[in-house]
């Protein structure tokens, strides 16, 4: 199983209520060529790093309610397909997360 895809980011134990979906639903997603983004809350950010597989690390690069943000995080997949991780804030706080894989329909 792979972390390649969007994941709909579920729960963050250190943000109260619904934080996490202040701006948009707050989500992760990540690329195979080790690419990918993340929103959540007043947090936006692009990730960097190696590979894909069933659990990744990943630098990332953003703002932080404006303010230019950076750290390094990582994701791994539980056994309920699920994945837990943590976004780290250089020098600065730690966001533990648990994402689902996003699927959406369209109407037509």
């Amino acid at each position: 199983m792979s972390v390649t895809g969007r994941w709909r980011i579920v729960a963050m134990s250190y943000y109260a209520g619904d934080y996490r979906d202040m701006m948009e639903p707050a989500y992760i997603e990540f690329a195979a060529d080790g690419s990918g983004e993340f929103a959540f809350g007043c947090v936006t950010g692009q990730l960097f790093g190696p590979g894909d597989g069933n659990n990744v690390a990943r630098s990332w690069q953003g703002n932080d309610e404006m303010d230019e943000a950076q750290g390094n995080g990582w994701a791994e997949i539980q056994p309920d397909g699920s994945i837990n991780g943590q976004i780290c804030f250089h020098g600065g706080d730690e966001a533990d997360f648990i994402a689902r894989k996003w699927t959406s329909s369209t109407a037509c």
